[in-house]
């Protein structure tokens, strides 16, 4: 299959599955499997921060830094589109009693500082208590520039609140911007970073912060059950995943531009190029086309899509021009036998 669902669909390498068979084992939640503890020294010293925590999901990444951050009661700001407030199931609503303050992002995925000022809460009881403001970067493909999270880190230390950095992308957006991931995680106080998306481990995501902001993490990582007993098999792919595979995404970029370029030569297909900064192309396809036809034949030629307007198609390891080549001919046949009946 080729799959441009999403970039959570690739597979482990052998060298994951080696790694994954030899890995040293330990029971994680008395804190005595070797690989988790090698991997959470090494990417807390990695990414300039004191602790770090290996968690199943970046879902669970995310809870469990707002959870830590906050109190029952608390309100975090966020953007429209951020995951941890769209996507996450409400987590933080449900399981924290959190409240999120959503403010509606700009075109190019930031959020304006007036807007967020604007929405912070007095020092009343009649308001949930603003603490936290939690940020994106990548967002929908989108870079935050370096600038902008310097901006946010002055922003949250003039108004006493914390910076959470859904990172599940992070990686992407430093191959993008050409820097070292610690420009980017040296502005806030804990990073979310996925290692089973672009870097292409199997499971698990990483949670960084403080020693005492990790330490409660834990606890509400073992109250929510996520507590895992033998994670060396799974740490020891995702140390894999994050040491070699950063240096692998460009490619990724590339791939996506190539797709995006390619896309817009056909005639019932609009992408706007200005948009593809990382590995996510947004397709607009013409009232004329039925997508959901569309995806099932495409499905049929073992090709995957997600149907949406617009469509969302996500380059990865699994993904090569060859594969983008083929996926654009069959596109074309499916397109031209449309627009014949």
């Amino acid at each position: 299959m080729i799959d441009f669902r999403s970039d959570t669909v690739t597979r482990p390498s052998k060298a994951m599955r080696t790694a994954m068979a030899n890995a040293e084992v330990g029971d994680d939640v008395y804190g005595d499997d070797p690989t988790v503890n090698e991997l959470e020294f090494w990417a807390a010293k990695r990414h300039g921060f004191a602790s770090a925590m290996f968690c199943s999901s970046g879902t669970q990444a995310n809870l469990l830094a707002l959870m830590a951050h906050c109190q029952r009661g608390d309100e975090y700001l966020c953007g429209q589109q951020a995951h941890n407030y769209k996507f996450e199931g409400g987590g933080a609503a449900i399981l924290g009693s959190i409240q999120p303050q959503p403010i509606a992002n700009e075109n190019d995925g930031t959020l304006c500082f007036k807007k967020l000022t604007a929405a912070i809460k007095p020092d009343d009881a009649h308001f949930a208590r603003t603490t936290l403001l939690s940020i994106e970067n990548t967002i929908n493909g989108k870079v935050l520039p370096l600038s902008y999270m310097a901006e946010a880190r002055d922003f949250t230390t003039r108004n006493n609140l914390a910076l959470h950095l859904d990172g599940a992308r992070v990686y992407n957006a430093a191959s993008a911007l050409n820097v070292d991931i610690t420009e980017i995680c040296q502005h806030v106080d804990s990073v979310s970073i996925c290692l089973s998306k672009g870097l292409g481990a199997p499971i698990g995501s990483l949670l960084l912060g403080s020693e005492a902001l990790i330490k409660s993490a834990k606890r509400w990582r073992k109250v929510v059950g996520g507590g895992m007993r033998q994670a060396g098999i799974i740490a020891a792919a995702a140390k894999i995943a994050i040491e070699q595979n950063p240096a692998k995404l460009q490619q990724d970029h590339d791939n996506a531009k190539y797709l995006a370029m390619a896309l817009n030569q056909l005639p019932e297909v609009s992408v706007n190029l200005s948009h593809v900064e990382t590995n996510m192309v947004f397709a607009i396809f013409s009232d004329r086309v039925d997508i959901v036809n569309l995806v099932e034949k495409l499905k049929s030629k073992n090709i995957l899509l997600t149907t949406g307007s617009p469509m969302r198609l996500v380059t990865h390891l699994d993904i090569n021009q060859a594969d983008i080549d083929y996926f654009i001919q069959q596109l074309t046949n499916v397109l031209n036998a449309n627009t014949k009946a």
